[in-house]
């Protein structure tokens, strides 16, 4: 065990440009022995767990895949069902209130619904909301046994609602199941409902009306995300459009009825609706204005792997402790002092491409 312990602290990432909200918003450092297991240097409370619970996944989008694969760890380094269940208790344990499953894609996951049931038993702990994000295509048939499970809320990933396009995106024919699947959803009482979009120049920037008009009948959250730079997923700054670029063609169709909602607490969407409609949309700005000064969030990959930013390139194992015999306190101690480590911003916009990390397939959404 002292060995990891010496692991983790040679562990460091190089200083890089930064891109954030003004130095002003954020906390001073503080001295680590008086802070919670899961407080950083820098005042940031991260009660909002992502898991990913696979590597694989039934689609190829462009953005998260790699045109050329990927090779997928072996089974029996990915961690079990076991193995989650434990790591979750010890976050929930220590103040996690959300969590939120990823991938790959978790509907492929053959216990998923037995999944979901035991992060539900975790309720007393005081774990709050269970949530999901899939790319639709197996979901409409598990939806009534997730939401019996415990499932809370649903992100949906959809780039685009012509079919043809879906097959460029994606790699893959579906379209139809994954709108089915959004509007089953929206009928099974679950807290919310949200359609991810990836936008991209020139592939599906023109549909950003369409999608608002989702919104118009139906109680979702359409969340547009600016394109980010993963391993292999050709990212090129002249694809990217940002959210202010968005917002100002939308004006002239919508007008004053565009309002703009109240950010959330450690808010990842800037919210907005149109006067009379249900439901509402919003902008996940990580490119252009990034939200790294409220982050409340933590991932652990498929592998076991502690992730304290979705760019930073530094990771623990998790995996490895528990296989080595680590008592639960050796495994907070090891998240705390991770979380210790995290740094108060992500680098720059014109720096990220060039940093190494892994596919986003990897990573988890």
């Amino acid at each position: 065990m002292q060995a990891q312990w010496r692991k983790l602290s040679s562990l460091s990432t190089t200083p890089a440009q930064t891109m954030m909200a003004p130095a002003a918003h954020v906390a001073e450092p503080q001295q680590r022995t008086s802070l919670p297991v899961l407080s950083d240097m820098f005042g940031r409370f991260h009660n909002y767990l992502r898991i990913s619970v696979t590597e694989k996944c039934n689609l190829r989008c462009q953005y998260c895949m790699p045109e050329e694969g990927i090779d997928l760890t072996a089974n029996e380094k990915l961690l079990t069902t076991d193995e989650i269940i434990r790591v979750a208790r010890i976050f929930v344990q220590q103040g996690v209130d959300k969590i939120r499953l990823t991938g790959g894609e978790p509907t492929v996951r053959r216990d998923i619904i037995d999944l979901v049931r035991g992060l539900d038993e975790l309720r007393p702990l005081g774990l709050r909301k269970i949530a999901m994000t899939t790319n639709g295509i197996a979901l409409r048939r598990k939806l009534p046994l997730l939401r019996e499970a415990g499932l809370d809320g649903l992100n949906i990933s959809l780039d685009t609602r012509d079919p043809l396009k879906f097959e460029v995106f994606t790699r893959r024919r579906g379209c139809e199941q994954v709108l089915r699947a959004i509007d089953e959803a929206g009928k099974l009482g679950f807290d919310f409902v949200k359609v991810n979009v990836v936008v991209m120049r020139g592939q599906n920037d023109d549909e950003v009306p369409a999608f608002i008009e989702m919104t118009h009948d139906d109680s979702i959250d359409v969340r547009f995300i600016e394109y980010m730079p993963f391993d292999g997923n050709r990212w090129g700054r002249q694809k990217l459009v940002g959210y202010q670029e968005l917002l100002d063609k939308l004006r002239p169709l919508y007008g004053d009825n565009i309002e703009q909602l109240p950010l959330e607490d450690n808010h990842t969407s800037k919210g907005y609706r149109i006067k009379g409609y249900r439901g509402q949309f919003g902008f996940i700005t990580s490119m252009t204005k990034s939200f790294c000064s409220s982050c409340n969030r933590v991932r652990v990959l498929a592998d076991g792997n502690l992730k304290v930013c979705l760019f930073g390139n530094t990771e623990v194992s998790l995996r490895d402790l528990l296989r080595a015999g680590a008592s639960d306190s050796d495994v907070v101690e090891t998240i705390s002092q991770a979380i210790k480590r995290k740094k108060q911003a992500h680098a720059g916009l014109d720096s990220l491409s060039h940093l190494p990390n892994r596919p986003m397939i990897k990573i988890g959404g």
